[in-house]
């Protein structure tokens, strides 16, 4: 097997994997683990798988003072709110949409790096942004059963939060290479909710075989695999082909939300996704 193929097959595993999360997300709701349980396990789980992927691949690298900081900053603060909010989404709205609604993050990357890093507006940048949000908008408004507005505010401002995360971790720490920071990122996330829970007593051990194997499976098949795959497969074939085949990940989530919990599939999502989708390969044409 040649090195483009490989890397083609590990960014389809790392954005198929991240398409299972919002389902996962979902089958713990059902068991009544609360949002920082489940969080607090997804990233110290997810750290130890993600630690023994890079010190395989010898990338782990140790941080000190300033990086270090801003590592432990971006992790307690930005991914921590993020992920806080995409699993507070998911109890307004299908696995599906909420997948569709969160990928709308890379146009809003643009829109913040033109805001804050002055960098260039494009015509592929308006096209883009137009049909992303266009695509939330036809979901919104014609799907309002499946896509309840206080969940697609909830999930915007998720997506709004990880394109801060982006954007912020290039100014912060933007000598660290990409796998040491996320090494980082997932324990100081983890930290910051075992922390919430303990101070709001939200914060559970799970004590049933079921419970211990959602966890784990949000750990290792959300977390830990999609993003040790990305970064191997990132070596192969560079960020834009990456980019453009990470774009199964919606669609994933979307399909499993029909297979496995019976989400039905309207056709104001299918048309919205498909915005959405553009939108983003538009952005990314740059």
């Amino acid at each position: 097997m040649n090195h483009d193929t490989k890397g083609i097959l590990l960014i389809v595993l790392s954005a198929t994997s991240f398409g299972t999360l919002g389902v996962l997300g979902k089958y713990a709701s059902a068991a009544d683990l609360s949002i920082p349980t489940v969080l607090a396990y997804r990233f110290l789980g997810g750290t130890l798988f993600f630690w023994m992927i890079v010190a395989y691949t010898g990338n782990l690298r140790r941080l000190r003072g300033r990086a270090l900081g801003g590592a432990v900053l971006l992790g307690a603060g930005f991914y921590s709110v993020h992920s806080g909010l995409y699993f507070l989404g998911l109890e307004f709205m299908t696995a599906g949409l909420t997948g569709l609604v969160i990928y709308t993050y890379p146009v809003l990357v643009v829109v913040l790096s033109y805001v804050i890093l002055d960098e260039r507006i494009t015509r592929y940048t308006v096209v883009g942004l137009v049909l992303a949000l266009g695509g939330v908008a036809v979901v919104s408004g014609f799907d309002p059963a499946g896509a309840d507005p206080i969940g697609i505010a909830v999930v915007l401002g998720a997506a709004l939060v990880y394109a801060g995360y982006y954007v912020t971790s290039h100014i912060a720490v933007d000598n660290v290479n990409a796998q040491t920071l996320t090494a980082y990122v997932l324990p100081s996330a983890g930290a910051s909710f075992i922390i919430f829970g303990l101070v709001t007593d939200s914060l559970t051990i799970p004590t049933t075989s079921y419970e211990v194997t959602i966890l784990a499976a949000i750990a290792l098949i959300g977390t830990a695999i999609p993003i040790g795959a990305f970064f191997a497969g990132l070596a192969y074939i560079g960020a834009s082909r990456a980019s453009i085949i990470a774009s199964l990940e919606p669609a994933t989530a979307v399909i499993l939300g029909v297979i496995l919990l019976n989400e039905p599939l309207a056709p104001a999502t299918a048309v919205g996704g498909l915005l959405v989708l553009v939108g983003v390969l538009v952005i990314q044409r740059e």
